[in-house]
C-alpha cells in the first residue's frame, strides 16, 4: 500500500486553501503516523474550506476534523460533516469555551493571524489540552521577521520559543536547580523552516535528576578537552599550583583557588578562544 502524502490530498481537495510549498514534507514528516488513526485535529483559520477537505482526506474517516475561524461564514463548513467554531484566537475565554466544550484533542495547527500574541497564546492556552505525546504546530514562523507583524522584535514569537528552548535545556542536571525552569510538559521543540512544533507530554518533560553511568569502567583518559581552551587553563593553574606550598600563602592560595582563581582562568580562555574560533559561524 503505498503511503499517503500530504500534498496529493491537498491538490484533490475540491475547495480552496493556501500552503507554502515547503509546508508539505514538514506535515508528512509530522503528521504521517497520525494516519487512519482515531484521533481529534484542530486547525485554526479554515475560511475557505480547502484545508478541512484536505486533512480528512489525509488523516482517514477515523479522525475528528474541527476547525476555528473569526469569520461566522466558516459555518457552511459543517453540512459536510466538520465541526465549525467561531471565535478570537488571541481570546483567552474562547479557548476556555472551546476546551469545555471540545476536551483533550491530539493536534493543534495554527494557521490563524500570525501575530505574535495570537500564536504565544495559541500555544499557552491549549498546553493543558493535549493528549498525551500530541502536537501544537504554529506555522508562518516567517511573521516574526516581518516589518507588517512589528517584527523584528524582542517579544516576537520566534524569541519566545529561543527562551524556551533555553528553559528546557535548564532542566539538565548539571545545572542550578535554583533557576526558572520550564515546568510546562513541553518536551520536544522542533524546527522547520516557517514552522515549529511542540510536542507534548508530561512524562518526558521532567527535570534531569542526575547523570548515569553503565558498564565497566577502563580508566581511559578523557581527551575530548585536550588542546582547548580549558586544558591551557588547567596548564597555566598546574604552573602556579606550587604557590600552595608556600607558608601562609599556601592557605590563602588555596581558598583563592577554590573560590575564584580556576573559574576565573577558565572563563577568561573560553571567552578568548570562544570569540576567536566561533565568530565566523555567527556571520
Amino acid at each position: 500500500m503505498l503511503k499517503k502524502k500530504i500534498k496529493d490530498c491537498f491538490l484533490n481537495s475540491p475547495y480552496s486553501s493556501t500552503k507554502h510549498d515547503s509546508y508539505f514534507n514538514t506535515y508528512d514528516e509530522l503528521f504521517s503516523k497520525y494516519i487512519d488513526k482515531d484521533i481529534t485535529f484542530v486547525e485554526i483559520g479554515v475560511l475557505n474550506g480547502g484545508s478541512l477537505f484536505m486533512w480528512k482526506d489525509y488523516f482517514g474517516d477515523k479522525a475528528r476534523i474541527i476547525g476555528i475561524d473569526n469569520n461566522i461564514n466558516a459555518k457552511y463548513w459543517e453540512k459536510y460533516g466538520f465541526e465549525i467554531f467561531i471565535g478570537n484566537q488571541s481570546d483567552v475565554n474562547f479557548w476556555e469555551s472551546f476546551k469545555n466544550n471540545i476536551g483533550k484533542v491530539d493536534i493543534i495547527l495554527d494557521d490563524g493571524g500570525h501575530l505574535d500574541y495570537q500564536q504565544a497564546v495559541t500555544l499557552f492556552e491549549n498546553i493543558d489540552n493535549i493528549n498525551e505525546d500530541g502536537l501544537i504546530v504554529i506555522e508562518d514562523i516567517h511573521s516574526s521577521y516581518m516589518k507588517e507583524f512589528g517584527n523584528p522584535s524582542k517579544f516576537s514569537f520566534t524569541n519566545l520559543v529561543t527562551k524556551l528552548i533555553d528553559k528546557i535545556n535548564y532542566r539538565s542536571s548539571h545545572l542550578n536547580k535554583n533557576l526558572n525552569f520550564l515546568k510546562l510538559p513541553i518536551c520536544e521543540i522542533r524546527i522547520f523552516e516557517s514552522i515549529y512544533a511542540f510536542r507534548i507530554n508530561k512524562k518526558k518533560s521532567g527535570i534531569s535528576k542526575e547523570v548515569i553511568n553503565n558498564g565497566k569502567f577502563f580508566g581511559f583518559k578523557d581527551l575530548r578537552h585536550s588542546n582547548t581552551s580549558i586544558s591551557k587553563a588547567q596548564n597555566l593553574i598546574k604552573k602556579i599550583s606550587f604557590l600552595k606550598n608556600i607558608p601562609i600563602l599556601g592557605s590563602i592560595f588555596k581558598n583563592l583557588y577554590i573560590k575564584y582563581i580556576r573559574d576565573k582562568l577558565y572563563t577568561i580562555y573560553l571567552k578568548r578562544e570562544k570569540k576567536k574560533l566561533m565568530r565566523k559561524y555567527f556571520k
